[in-house]
């Protein structure tokens, strides 16, 4: 289900479900020389609560009313809750569609790992995820700390802070700006910022009344790095990611996108261009090869180690955004923009897929994607299955070459993985 070829990128560029072309993706024979023999999945949580509460500065820098979530500051909410195991729904039927499990299965011990940060957020998605695909089996969810902590291995924190390293991870960051640096970041948020700002009503919020701020400004951002905690920021990107943060959330959660929007009627290319401004703040604090390769190292080594465990079938490692993106800057995937989604890089719920496949001479094969609900099926709540799949987006490695069924040598997938660690 998760191989590509050209074929299939050109048609999942275009929107077109997996389901309407897989047929014409491989040839009659694939399944007859090819066996699927382990997934191993690192998911983004789903839909959750804005990380600051009602009373925070998110109240002062709009004078309108947040949604009223079902949940307290940044826990899974009830429609994340159902989301999440309509996906897990859909991965049952696929994995039994190709043989990797039966329907209703309870698995043996070993063969099956569900892993969790300790974070409300990630142990509930890995909860309701392994509820739709294993429903009869009452999953254990692994994590290692009291809820609410962090795990080192979920943590994308910086683990050294020469002036060595910090010299280059500043100068890769701000290469992102080009020759104007972090200020040629700000400036490429202008016209993001405006739209975000017309949102808000910024103007008459009780921030810019009480002469705090009125708009985001784009000669102000600046990256710090510290030993044992994530990349951080300041300046106007980092309030104004929060702002999209909590507003693309609301327009998941909220029916009404009119309301969603605070009484505005927005444009898709509108939500796209709110969103953005959360992918450039992420791109920023964890995608420079530097730093990606720092933060994603505890994560990397955990996959690699899934991917050679014997016996084990099925991983489903639940983490962040920030998990998913600097594991596949340090694995240094080619650039991408995902298709259906207001968020580009890496969707509410997303999941970076490993597969691996073995053929009838005994050859192991790997595939990489980003499966995700698309933005019209997380707000309508479309129900998955295999004629009415998720987003299915192949991931490309630079400098690895894939056979004409889409798929890259194994040892090559795990040497590139390795490579990254070490």
């Amino acid at each position: 289900m998760f191989k590509a070829s050209k074929v299939l990128l050109f048609f999942l560029l275009l929107g077109i479900s997996l389901a309407s072309i897989a047929q014409s993706d491989h040839p009659n024979d694939f399944r007859k020389r090819y066996t699927l023999k382990q997934v191993v999945v690192l998911s983004r949580h789903n839909i959750r609560s804005p990380l600051s509460g009602r009373h925070s500065t998110m109240q002062r820098i709009t004078p309108h009313k947040w949604y009223q979530w079902s949940s307290a500051p940044s826990e899974l909410s009830l429609r994340g809750g159902a989301l999440e195991t309509m996906m897990g729904q859909y991965f049952r039927k696929w994995l039994v569609s190709e043989g990797l499990m039966r329907d209703n299965e309870i698995p043996t011990e070993g063969t099956m790992r569900f892993y969790a940060n300790s974070l409300q957020r990630t142990i509930a998605t890995a909860q309701y995820f392994s509820s739709g695909m294993l429903p009869v089996a009452n999953i254990h969810i692994e994590h290692h700390f009291e809820v609410g902590k962090m795990d080192s291995v979920f943590a994308p924190q910086v683990t050294d802070d020469s002036e060595t390293f910090k010299a280059l991870a500043q100068q890769q960051i701000t290469a992102m700006g080009g020759e104007k640096g972090m200020v040629g970041i700000g400036e490429k948020m202008k016209d993001n910022y405006k739209v975000l700002e017309q949102v808000l009503d910024m103007e008459q919020s009780r921030a810019c009344l009480e002469g705090d701020t009125c708009h985001f400004r784009t000669d102000d951002a600046h990256v710090y790095l510290i030993k044992y905690r994530e990349p951080g920021m300041g300046g106007s990107l980092r309030l104004a990611c929060q702002a999209a943060d909590a507003l693309i959330l609301q327009y998941y959660e909220e029916p009404d996108a009119v309301k969603a929007a605070f009484g505005d009627t927005l444009r898709w290319e509108d939500w796209e261009s709110i969103s953005a401004i959360k992918d450039w703040y992420g791109d920023v604090l964890f995608t420079a090869p530097v730093v990606a390769c720092q933060v994603a190292r505890p994560l990397l080594r955990t996959m690699l180690e899934e991917l050679q465990t014997e016996d084990r079938r099925f991983t489903f490692l639940c983490g962040h955004d920030s998990n998913i993106s600097s594991v596949l800057a340090a694995l240094d995937a080619e650039d991408y923009s995902l298709p259906n989604t207001i968020e580009k890089k890496t969707p509410i719920g997303s999941k970076l897929v490993i597969e691996k496949w073995e053929n009838a001479d005994g050859q192991i094969f790997a595939t990489l994607s980003l499966v995700y609900q698309s933005t019209k099926q997380l707000r309508s709540m479309a129900l998955l299955d295999l004629e009415n799949p998720p987003m299915v987006f192949p991931i490309r490695l630079k400098g690895l070459n894939a056979n004409a069924d889409g798929l890259y040598p194994y040892e090559d997938v795990l040497d590139r993985i390795d490579s990254a660690i070490q």
